[in-house]
């Protein structure tokens, strides 16, 4: 019989609170991840988020000794003690990491029921512009306000290559969502960054504030929204 094959690397798997979480942020699962790793996600977003990745890394394991059992019950392999043995650790493996799974799960729940709360508290507010959106973006990566030393025009320059108006820093500045660095000086690039509030209003920017996160599961044999407690 072959040696037991280890878990290899596969695309994100899904949760059982993906459809929650994105129902109540108004973004895909990917999305939120990548705004965690540019730094755009407000403090409770991105505990959410870093609690949501090690739920789905759990996932991971499920999926593959639930594989692994499929493959040593499916008669490729000789019925005899060594098979038993296999799929007695199998099972065994499969319901450790089960159980991981699920109070990975019940971190994710206790980050993202007070954000599901909030949510249905607060109206939307429709406060960002898509210019102003895609602004936010632009900063998140990293930003430096300069001023041209001939001409003393000022004007943002992102990492990623954007350029945002002056006038156009001031208005984000005074609505509070970023700020900027001026123990640096104007001419050598004065660093700019969202506030909190920034990274709040940019999560909710495109959040359908009709759309409600649903308790139960989305159809037949889909896992539940509440982790389920075994024996």
């Amino acid at each position: 019989m072959p040696p037991q094959p280890a878990p290899t690397p596969v695309r994100r798997a899904v949760t059982q609170l993906d459809h929650r979480i994105e129902a109540v942020t108004g973004h895909d699962i990917d999305t939120l991840w990548a705004y965690r790793d540019r730094g755009v996600l407000d403090e409770p977003h991105a505990q959410l988020v870093d609690r949501h990745r090690t739920l789905a890394s759990a996932q991971i394991g499920v999926t593959f000794y639930l594989k692994l059992l499929n493959r040593l019950t499916s008669g490729e392999f000789p019925v005899d003690g060594a098979l038993f043995v296999r799929i007695d650790r199998t099972v065994d493996q499969l319901e450790e990491t089960a159980d991981a799974r699920d109070a990975a799960a019940e971190k994710v729940l206790a980050a993202l029921e007070p954000i599901e709360a909030a949510a249905e508290s607060t109206p939307d507010k429709g406060l960002l512009s898509t210019d102003d959106q895609a602004a936010l973006l632009a900063i998140a990566g990293g930003a430096k306000l300069h001023e041209h030393l001939l001409t003393g025009r000022a004007s943002v320059a992102a990492s990623s290559g954007t350029r945002i108006s002056y006038p156009q820093m001031q208005k984000l500045e005074r609505a509070g969502l970023v700020v900027r660095d001026t123990n640096h000086p104007v001419h050598a690039g004065q660093p700019v960054s969202l506030t909190d509030t920034g990274r709040a209003a940019l999560l909710d920017a495109r959040r359908t504030p009709t759309t409600h996160a649903p308790k139960s599961p989305a159809g037949p044999g889909a896992l539940p929204s509440t982790p389920a407690k075994r024996r």
